[in-house]
């Protein structure tokens, strides 16, 4: 069987865009995608703070839901509310929910806004991290 994970968000610009990053990299023979609820467009400041940690995301694009794809992934990522509450996941996938705060809400100085795109990021490398260590055991 493919092993394929799909991660959810709202406009598959920031949030989902990083842990797709992070999930090539972790998990190299796993077929990773990510996707929204719409296609806002990948996010420059999300691709500046994966940049800042080895991750290049430049060549991603945004992109709705792909029904076909989320009705054979093996594993599927919500990192929001409304991804949680307007999709709907395969019974056979595993689900995951993890509430990650959307960077791009962010205001304040250029300086707060880029913190709260490290504050995610970090956030989603961990859950992402230990995903990868869980699943590299159980295969």
């Amino acid at each position: 069987m493919k092993k394929t994970i799909y991660f959810i968000c709202s406009g598959n610009a920031c949030r989902s865009q990083m842990a797709e990053g992070y999930a090539k990299s972790f998990l190299p023979d796993w077929d990773v995608r990510s996707a929204g609820i719409r296609a806002d467009g990948l996010n420059q400041r999300a691709v500046q703070a994966m940049s800042d940690d080895g991750i290049d995301i430049s060549d991603q694009k945004s992109q709705v839901i792909d029904e076909k794809f989320m009705q054979e992934a093996t594993i599927v990522i919500t990192l929001c509310g409304e991804a949680r509450d307007k999709c709907i996941i395969p019974q056979h996938a595993r689900w995951l929910h993890w509430p990650i705060n959307d960077p791009a809400l962010a205001s304040g100085s250029e300086e707060e806004i880029a913190k709260a795109f490290i504050e995610a990021r970090d956030e989603i490398k961990q859950d992402v991290s230990k995903l990868a260590d869980y699943l590299k055991k159980q295969l």
